[in-house]
């Protein structure tokens, strides 16, 4: 018996280094069922091992992509800032609402991390973080995927109208404040309260766009 957790635990440990240099070269993973028959692995072996990677913070969350494709692009062009915070403020409360009913310990852990600005992030990129996460623990990746490709669009439509902005402390500790009431309803597995809390956050982010564009 021995011998054989011996073994399970070195499989573990050599996944988890080959995932470590998958991630070391740069670009996005593959999808979960491509990754896991590129390693030999189960889909199960692999979560489990890309979970402790994160929680170490060893590899990211699902972040939006640096670079639009060309229909991406259009839709950059065409697309006011005011309309993405519109979409934003639909999608996003349904979403805490699902993370609130299927994130795991690790995905709970890191809402709440995110959902504290650190003296070193810029605020547009915590900002990121916190709701990416959020989309990443509903478990649906088409989600997690569309929400991303929004959020970019929004940063470049914004970027392109009227220029990147850095909020001041005040709204950063009170869209803190949000976020964390955010993240409590979600660690508390209460969806109702995720939902709301949520709300009352896009209410206000809407507020503050509608004032600097």
């Amino acid at each position: 018996m021995r011998a054989r957790l011996d073994r399970s635990e070195g499989a573990y440990a050599a996944l988890l280094a080959r995932l470590r240099l998958r991630a070391a070269q740069g670009g996005p993973l593959p999808s979960e069922r491509d990754l896991a028959g590129e390693l030999g692995v189960t889909r199960h072996q692999l979560r489990r091992a890309l979970g402790e990677l994160r929680e170490r913070g060893e590899i990211g969350v699902a972040r939006a992509p640096r670079g639009l494709s060309r229909s991406a692009r259009t839709l950059v062009r065409r697309t006011h800032p005011i309309e993405v915070t519109e979409l934003r403020a639909i999608l996003e409360p349904a979403l805490a609402r699902m993370a609130a009913v299927r994130a795991t310990p690790i995905d709970v852990r890191r809402i709440q991390r995110a959902s504290i600005t650190l003296a070193e992030q810029q605020s547009a990129s915590a900002d990121l973080d916190f709701h990416m996460a959020i989309a990443t623990a509903t478990g649906n990746r088409l989600a997690a995927d569309l929400y991303a490709l929004l959020r970019q669009v929004g940063r470049d439509a914004r970027l392109h109208l009227s220029g990147s902005r850095e909020r001041p402390a005040e709204r950063l500790r009170q869209r803190d404040a949000e976020h964390q009431d955010v993240a409590r309803a979600i660690a508390q597995r209460d969806p109702d309260a995720a939902e709301q809390a949520m709300q009352v956050h896009m209410q206000m982010v809407q507020q503050i766009g509608r004032a600097h564009v």
